[in-house]
């Protein structure tokens, strides 16, 4: 698959659900949005990017603490949502720009952060990303990446891909701490503090988020099913489907 055309799946998949990102609850809350209030009430004079920002609820909580916030997103009714959704909210600090993660259309050094919330599990190049992002922060400028987590181990990590694929076909990799960690080195940029932490998900708003189709969603069930102990322990797996996943949350910043 090239990478155009994921990205043309990716805008497809999300672009008629922009409204219901907005009100989903696993979106619109959290213990991350919180850590992340709180870290930047350190940046009062930034100019912040929100890398895939959805329907912009870390770009609300940026705008709250920053000077600027960009929210930057490949679908352009995800940017519609977040124009409305600021106005809605009275914040004038919020501008929105198409395009794609792994070529951002700014200047290098034009941020003093760079955050993403719930987006880079559907990059098509996470590498190039991470290096776009070194590339368009100002020396000694900070990252901060939330996402889901893969467990590391690999039986429990072909599980929860297989379940994300099922749900989303834009969904390209969950990937573990140590991923992480060897990525950001790779790109040039020094991690400088990790949390890890645990979402439950709620299967049916789950799946209603991203309209999977009811074949698919029946044979998420049968996989579920067929997990083993280890797995759906380590998952909390209920009747309903219902599942808890990992999270990571880490800092990263580019030397001067």
């Amino acid at each position: 698959m090239t990478t155009h055309s994921h990205h043309d799946n990716v805008e497809k998949q999300f672009g008629s659900q922009a409204n219901a990102y907005l009100t989903s609850a696993v979106h619109a809350s959290g213990r991350d949005l919180q850590r992340l209030k709180a870290r930047l009430a350190d940046f009062p004079e930034a100019h912040l990017l929100d890398l895939g920002c959805g329907a912009g609820h870390a770009s609300f909580v940026a705008a709250g603490e920053v000077t600027q916030v960009t929210a930057y997103d490949l679908s352009s009714q995800m940017l519609a949502v977040v124009v409305q959704a600021a106005r809605d909210k009275g914040l004038n600090n919020v501008s929105t720009r198409q395009g794609y993660a792994e070529s951002l259309p700014f200047d290098a050094a034009s941020f003093d952060v760079v955050i993403s919330r719930y987006s880079a599990h559907h990059w098509h190049d996470v590498g190039q990303a991470l290096r776009e992002v070194k590339r368009v922060l100002k020396p000694g400028g900070t990252l901060i990446i939330m996402d889901v987590m893969s467990p590391g181990h690999p039986v429990r990590d072909i599980w929860l891909q297989t379940v994300e694929a099922l749900r989303d076909t834009s969904h390209v990799r969950n990937y573990s701490s140590g991923e992480w960690l060897a990525l950001a080195a790779e790109a040039g940029l020094a991690v400088d503090n990790l949390i890890t932490d645990r979402l439950p998900l709620n299967f049916a708003s789950w799946v209603e988020r991203m309209r999977t189709p009811a074949a698919l969603c029946e044979a998420i069930r049968l996989y579920q099913e067929s997990a083993s102990a280890e797995v759906k322990t380590w998952f909390a797996l209920q009747e309903d489907g219902s599942f808890t996943s990992d999270t990571i949350m880490f800092e990263a910043h580019k030397a001067r």
